[in-house]
């Protein structure tokens, strides 16, 4: 499997132009949600003039709307090492950073983990290893997922790991976890070589066809990614689309998730300065673009990015997004133990990672616990998801790409975002949490045809006399 750099240069070089003819007629045709081709994109990635990017703007967060309703699903990693043999000079778990303290958490301390998250009110997990023998093995992951499954009502599991084997993917699907994702970092070769200088990691080709060998392995649900900021965010973003498209035309289906980090400050990174840094306004045409491009798939926004512009970026095709995150193994126990025997500000899951923190793989710039997101979430006119449905209904795959492309997944998204958001105001909301939340949850029933909205009403009265865990 090759990515095509040379189609990817030419559709860049083509594209030096801002008529305005033109980029009306790429915007018109994304919001159709049938997507896009390369060479329309790099049109939009060019994109400078002002007017037309709140065209673009627009048009993103209508396909959003018209296929995701108004939910945004809600998710923590979770680390479980910070131990790794690859020297990437971007990342704060490099072998070569001596400064590190190194932690590695037993099963149990992993179900802590996973407990303390819960307690905040989280149903979705992303496992996130380190690159190491003992710690990124498939049985030994597969072995993690299942702790946390017999723990705690955890609901699903993504897992972010090192590339596996075919047979090490079909350990992982065994375990029932739900989303692979993986992200190239670059998909630049010699850029990639670069920042990669020793470690399995330094293998390109290994890495950019793990995603393929995923669903060679039964993992129909994969996610893609890069590190905007390593190289041109233009070719990146480029490449990923490409990439994308290689996954449907060789296995009839496309990334179910695109997570779009950005490279920030790490402590104990080697790199001095970002190579090649994305701008805010830049940040947000990427995310509008790859909701016209691919408007089936989950965008996933990090806390990495500031209150505030998290905040907008709800707005422009964002649809999910990670809350109350630590990045360092142990975070969420080490805060609730940092809280122990003091007033009591902040729930468990709230973030400790400061700039302090040492321990972090890389700095995070929204610190909010989980309840405050969820309420700042439904100011903006959103809904807070937990939904965990369609992994658990065999709408994966094919058959979500199915329900994504024709829109049809609306109809379960905003019904199960409502029961999630339900069963989260009863067992964890505040008294102004609550009042925002019945009143965003009356103001969708209306929106939904009468034979469901009657189900959804019952299933919200089953929720409040005990019941748990309904979906659509």
């Amino acid at each position: 499997m090759q990515i095509a750099l040379t189609k990817i240069e030419e559709a860049l070089n083509k594209s030096q132009t801002d008529d305005p003819v033109l980029i009306q007629e790429i915007i018109a045709k994304g919001r159709e949600k049938k997507g896009l081709h390369l060479e329309e994109v790099a049109f939009l990635l060019n994109l400078k003039d002002p007017a037309m990017l709140d065209g673009l703007y627009q048009a993103a967060a209508a396909v959003k709307d018209e296929i995701y309703g108004k939910r945004i699903v809600l998710f923590a990693p979770l680390y479980t090492s910070n131990y790794c043999i690859n020297n990437c000079l971007y990342c704060g778990f490099r072998q070569a950073n001596e400064a590190l303290p190194r932690r590695r958490l037993s099963l149990q301390e992993v179900q802590q983990e996973a407990r303390f998250l819960a307690a905040a009110g989280h149903h979705r997990l992303l496992l996130v290893t380190g690159e190491a023998p003992s710690d990124s093995s498939a049985p030994t992951i597969a072995a993690t997922v299942e702790a946390i499954y017999q723990a705690v009502d955890i609901r699903r599991i993504n897992v972010n790991c090192a590339p596996l084997s075919i047979e090490g993917f079909r350990i992982l699907k065994e375990a029932q976890i739900g989303t692979y994702q993986l992200f190239q970092e670059t998909y630049h070769p010699e850029q990639y070589k670069a920042m990669h200088p020793s470690g399995p990691k330094s293998d390109y080709q290994d890495r950019v066809t793990a995603i393929h060998r995923a669903i060679e392995g039964g993992l129909d649900d994969v996610g893609l990614g890069v590190l905007y900021g390593l190289y041109d965010y233009r070719f990146e973003t480029l490449a990923l689309l490409e990439h994308a498209r290689l996954l449907e035309e060789q296995y009839n289906l496309g990334p179910h998730t695109i997570s779009v980090p950005r490279l920030k400050k790490a402590p104990g990174m080697a790199l001095t300065t970002i190579p090649a840094e994305v701008d805010d306004e830049s940040f947000k045409k990427i995310i509008a673009i790859l909701r016209l491009a691919l408007p089936y798939t989950g965008i996933i926004l990090s806390t990495r990015e500031p209150v505030t512009l998290r905040t907008e970026l709800l707005h422009l095709g964002v649809s999910q997004m990670s809350a109350g995150s630590s990045t360092h193994p142990g975070g969420y126990s080490d805060h609730v133990e940092q809280h122990n025997g003091k007033e009591k500000t902040e729930e468990p899951g709230a973030s400790t990672d400061t700039l302090g923190t040492i321990g972090s793989q890389f700095y995070l710039e929204d610190h909010r616990p989980l309840q405050e997101v969820v309420h700042s979430i439904m100011e903006e006119g959103f809904i807070p998801s937990f939904c965990t449905a369609c992994y658990r209904s065999e709408r994966t795959g094919e058959a979500f790409m199915a329900l994504a492309k024709s829109g049809a997944i609306h109809k379960m998204c905003n019904p199960n975002a409502l029961l999630t958001l339900e069963e989260f105001l009863i067992d964890f909301g505040d008294e102004e949490t609550k009042k925002l939340g019945r009143q965003r949850i009356t103001e969708e029933i209306e929106k939904l045809p009468p034979s469901q909205a009657t189900r959804i009403k019952q299933h919200l009265q089953e929720l409040r006399s005990g019941k748990r865990d309904l979906y659509v």
